[in-house]
């Protein structure tokens, strides 16, 4: 479990094939960045951009883990060099900053818009038809592995359009600073939200 507080930025900084197949996954190297390593162990998990994954090897500047092609295929940001949000998994005695995040995406977004608003920035993502009944006015999203608070909601023909405010303090410490419009991100639904649909349509 994680918070969605991100905890540093790293980088991707080299990608290994793991076979010659089409399907075969993909070692990723990662500089971690301010991410303390002392405390990290082989099998521990880290949130990549939201989507977990685990440790299969460290150093005192960063670690390797194995992304298999399914996970390439059903995220963003994960398949090319550059930066990445980071968090590791929660202890017991962690506080929970932002919401139970599961790392486990759900979905790619669009970015439709980001634009100063005042102080701050608004963050406009198409999300897939099938995720626009976890998504509601002032409940949580997870972006690219950031816990945000949505404070718009817009259901289309085939998406549900979301607006999210950042403030100056976000967009320094993560990756979201990069977005621009047309960029693809991980989405996973509060996870509350998650069980409560599934309350609701289960047959008695």
């Amino acid at each position: 479990m994680f918070t969605g507080i991100v905890a540093a930025v790293g980088k991707i900084t080299s990608i290994t094939p793991l076979g010659g197949e089409a399907d075969a996954g993909v070692r990723l190297t990662i500089d971690a960045g301010g991410l303390p390593m002392a405390d990290v162990a082989l099998g521990d998990s880290i949130a990549l951009n939201g989507a977990c994954m685990t440790v299969v090897s460290k150093t005192e500047a960063g670690f390797t883990v194995d992304v298999s092609r399914e996970s390439l295929n059903r995220t963003a940001g994960l398949d090319a060099t550059g930066e990445v949000n980071l968090e590791k998994a929660l202890t017991l005695a962690d506080r929970l900053g932002g919401h139970l995040v599961s790392g486990h995406v759900d979905g790619l977004g669009d970015v439709r818009k980001f634009e100063s608003v005042g102080e701050s920035m608004e963050l406009v993502i198409a999300a897939p038809r099938e995720l626009a009944k976890y998504l509601a006015y002032k409940g949580s999203i997870v972006v690219n592995g950031v816990s945000l608070t949505v404070n718009r909601v817009e259901d289309t023909k085939d998406a549900c359009a979301f607006s999210i405010n950042l403030i100056p303090h976000t967009v320094e410490v993560t990756t979201l600073k990069h977005l621009k419009p047309g960029v693809k991100v991980n989405l996973e639904i509060d996870l509350i939200a998650r069980y409560v649909e599934r309350m609701l349509s289960a047959k008695a």
